[in-house]
């Protein structure tokens, strides 16, 4: 994020990420409790049915039995205190679709023979608006809850690969303190699942919830939700020797996944990364310097040996995309905004931006690159689950406030993948100083050239972090 409002700022899709998985917190081992669910954002009022809509009365009745007074039946917002409720309102006009779909499925749940009708009264629900809100209304209803719609009615696009479609080989790793969700995120990211949730959605429909265990697992593109499950809930299936980095991971969390993984002690690791220059690094720590891949190491392998092929494989990235030597350093620390920073596709825009508020003609931030990310990390937020900074946050002096000090900050905030690295050495050439990623969900950035642009753009950011406010906006 780019600008010094007082309002609190986005960063990236991947910051999301790790906002829902801090959410939970789960710790080593991870059991996924079946009857927990991500909370629903609230939805807008619907228009509704005009009293004089006729109703069949054996309809009625069913829709009475799925749809009892809310002293009767917890829903799901009621259950998790997102929103207030009224144990004694009935289901009003106010209630919106999104709490109706959300009690049906609770119903189906728990009254398996109902499942049938219960997507009619959905699909009466669902008439009845239309007819309320004629044409405009209908469009709006479909536009908002069409997904939900046809999942309840059976006519959506499947979630899940078939069977039988699995390909290739990918390497996921499980790290403490990961839980259902993000493991189900993590899935999709990694091309193994159809969607991000269908992992986490299996587990809760499938009891009892097996144990995940902390590790390297070797799973494929394209599995079902159960063919996966089966293989991380089977600790036999761990790979012993292999430990997995991610892009955008710091010292703090990448040390203790390769202790867990490998089974080093967490000292040994410490020490052998107290002296960069062992491993021929000009910086004052390796922060940056080990790389985000897959490592597969033989029996006996020390801390040492481990912290050596890491930062074997960054100078191989560096060499590959052309850096000097004397350059690497800074370079990291760019790449390290930028993979904290940008989503996919966004990578070259964001090295832009930096690279324009470096510039020595810049007028509009005189220098400050203004990064969420910097600030995060100087005030030991980054792996918060936090999408924004606050106020306080971005007042803390220290050599990482990229708001406080001008250019590039004291060093690497993470460690960066080849094409944050690329885009460092290769900017996308544009005009812009700003940028705000509107849709935490799809990543959708917008880049400006000016600060009012920027002010609008927020703006957008603003309202879908109120209609979605679980999503990890602000603090």
């Amino acid at each position: 994020m780019t600008t010094p409002t007082n309002d609190d700022q986005p960063r990236s899709r991947r910051e999301m990420r790790e906002a829902a998985a801090h959410q939970e917190n789960v710790a080593t081992p991870v059991p996924v409790p079946p009857e927990t669910e991500p909370a629903a954002a609230p939805a807008a009022v619907v228009p509704t049915a005009t009293p004089e809509a006729a109703v069949d009365p054996a309809v009625a009745r069913e829709a009475a039995e799925l749809f009892p007074r809310r002293s009767d039946v917890s829903s799901y917002a009621m259950r998790t205190g997102a929103v207030p409720t009224n144990a004694d309102d009935d289901v009003t006009p106010e209630t919106s679709l999104t709490d109706i779909f959300d009690d049906v499925r609770d119903m189906r749940e728990d009254r398996p023979k109902k499942k049938k009708r219960a997507g009619c009264i959905v699909a009466l629900v669902v008439v009845l608006a239309l007819l309320g809100g004629l044409t405009a209304g209908g469009i709006w209803v479909w536009n908002t809850y069409g997904e939900k719609i046809q999942d309840f009615l059976g006519t959506g696009e499947p979630k899940d690969y078939e069977a039988g479609l699995a390909e290739g080989e990918v390497m996921f790793t499980i790290h403490p303190g990961d839980g259902g969700l993000q493991i189900s995120y993590a899935l999709h990211d990694a091309g193994v699942t159809k969607t991000d949730e269908i992992f986490y959605d299996w587990l809760r429909e499938n009891p009892p919830t097996p144990t995940f265990y902390p590790g390297t697992y070797q799973l494929q593109e394209k599995m079902t939700a159960a063919a996966a499950a089966e293989v991380l809930g089977n600790a036999e299936n761990k790979l012993s020797n292999a430990v997995l980095l991610r892009e955008g991971e710091t010292l703090q969390t990448i040390l203790p996944t390769i202790a867990e993984s490998l089974q080093i002690p967490i000292e040994d690791l410490q020490a052998a990364t107290a002296d960069p220059s062992v491993y021929g690094v000009s910086a004052p720590t390796l922060e940056g310097w080990l790389f985000p891949a897959t490592y597969d190491f033989n029996d006996g392998v020390t801390a040492t040996d481990v912290i050596t092929a890491m930062v074997n494989r960054t100078v191989q990235s560096l060499d590959n995309a052309g850096v000097p030597v004397d350059e690497r350093q800074r370079i990291l620390t760019v790449a390290a905004i930028i993979q904290r920073e940008a989503g996919a596709g966004d990578m070259g825009k964001v090295a832009q931006v930096i690279y324009n508020r470096l510039g020595p003609d810049n007028t509009e931030t005189f220098g400050l690159l203004q990064m969420d990310s910097t600030v995060a990390y100087g005030v030991g937020k980054l792996h918060d689950g936090v999408v924004a900074t606050t106020d306080e946050d971005r007042a803390n002096d220290n050599p990482y406030n990229t708001y406080l000090h001008p250019g590039l900050p004291a060093g690497p905030i993470a460690n960066s993948g080849d094409e944050a690295i690329d885009a460092a050495m290769h900017p996308e050439p544009g005009p812009w100083f700003y940028f705000v990623t509107v849709n935490l969900n799809t990543g959708e950035t917008i880049f400006s050239e000016t600060y009012a642009e920027q002010l609008e753009a927020e703006k957008v950011w603003h309202d879908w972090c109120e209609e979605n406010p679980d999503s990890g906006c602000y603090d």
